[in-house]
């Protein structure tokens, strides 16, 4: 009993662990505001810099991404 709860557990863990990956991923560096592009799916440094939560862009391969300054 107590070994199949102890598997359990570390079952439980272990996907816990995989669930909180993706944001642990794509961390943000230190920044002033404003100063820093987010996508939906990454982040870049903005060109030109401006207001937190005003429109941007990021370059991709396939083209600029729209994002918000953060």
């Amino acid at each position: 009993m107590t070994k199949t709860l102890h598997s359990l557990l570390v079952a439980l863990l272990a996907a816990l662990t995989l669930l909180g990956a993706p944001m642990a991923l794509a961390q943000v560096p230190p920044h002033a505001p404003g100063t820093i592009c987010f996508t939906s799916s990454f982040w870049c440094w903005a060109s030109p810099k401006g207001t937190p939560g005003a429109p941007c862009t990021c370059p991709s391969p396939y083209g600029p991404v729209a994002g918000r300054l953060g």
